[in-house]
């Protein structure tokens, strides 16, 4: 297995009307990529390529003062497809997993090939490795999500190259994987979804340390996705019974839900919800179930009144 770590950068729009080509909010300007071994974390190939605009011709005030880039380098690019099709060459050479920092390059670069009438990565979510993430995991507390500059400072390595560029950007990326190359980090795989599963049968269901996440297939409304069993379910995923629920599932906002059940003998489990919708308008959930503690227990439950209030405040202001 090798590690593919990639960094975009993209442009968009500078009149904030990105309705006027919603296909398109993103538009990727510039490739950068390593490769890495994965057994020694040696740096064996890399890849860099900037792309020719094809749909915005004006940079974003933002972009050019974060990238230091002008659209007159970009006019001696290449067009998006020709640098995507080197770039899958580049890749196929063996079996690798990307690596990004952060949970949005795979999703603009699908978006990106979408645009182009170029074939999906994969019609299904996409396995990877979200570095910032794993910092996170290795050295924070799994929640704070840290620069990619604050977490070379951390590690003390040296900056040798500029940063915010696609390729010093994957460098330096390669640079934080290399520190912790140990499996119990590793393991925390993240999934792109721009593809959600398709079936029942493509669905995913993965256990980490702390807690379990299951990414169901699509479904054509909440009210179908709610009357499937196993999105409802709340199972221990120690001992693998179906749990009686403490507290059903409530929302606030109508994307985020929550429950609580517990388990005679691990203890209490919180379910978390988020209800996401793809660009065919069909949703899917991704569901995480975890342990908690009492207290943790009681914050669910003192939410759950927060929202039954919520649903009395509209109410009142619905009848006024």
């Amino acid at each position: 297995m090798e590690y593919i770590i990639l960094d975009l950068e993209w442009n968009q729009s500078n009149t904030r009307q990105e309705e006027e080509i919603q296909d398109l909010p993103f538009e990727v300007i510039e490739f950068g990529a390593i490769r890495l071994n994965g057994e020694r974390a040696v740096m064996i190939s890399e890849f860099n390529e900037l792309v020719k605009p094809q749909v915005y011709h004006e940079m974003h005030h933002i972009t050019s003062k974060l990238i230091h880039m002008q659209m007159e380098e970009l006019e001696r690019g290449n067009p998006f497809p020709e640098v995507m099709q080197r770039f899958l060459a580049w890749c196929q050479d063996s079996d690798y997993i990307f690596c990004t920092w952060g949970p949005t390059d795979l999703g603009v670069l699908q978006k990106n090939m979408d645009f182009h009438g170029m074939p999906p990565l994969a019609d299904e979510p996409i396995p990877f490795l979200d570095i910032q993430k794993l910092f996170s995991i290795a050295y924070e507390d799994r929640k704070t999500m840290r620069s990619l500059e604050y977490a070379i400072d951390f590690l003390e390595i040296e900056k040798d190259i500029p940063f915010h560029r696609a390729f010093s950007d994957a460098y330096y990326t390669a640079k934080v994987l290399g520190c912790f190359m140990d499996e119990s980090v590793l393991q925390n795989v993240s999934y792109d979804i721009y593809h959600a599963p398709r079936d029942r049968e493509s669905q995913i269901k993965t256990r980490f340390d702390t807690y379990e996440k299951f990414i169901s297939r699509q479904f054509q409304d909440k009210t179908e996705a709610f009357a499937d069993k196993e999105v409802v379910a709340s199972k221990c995923y120690y001992c693998h019974k179906n749990l009686r629920k403490k507290i059903k599932w409530f929302t606030v906002n109508g994307r985020h839900y929550y429950c609580l059940a517990q388990c005679d003998k691990h203890g209490f489990l919180k379910g978390k919800i988020r209800v996401r919708k793809n660009d065919e308008g069909r949703i899917y959930i991704v569901k995480t179930t975890k342990f908690i503690t009492r207290d943790e227990a009681e914050k669910v439950a003192q939410r759950k009144v927060h929202a039954k209030e919520i649903r009395r405040r509209r109410r009142r202001k619905a009848k006024s």
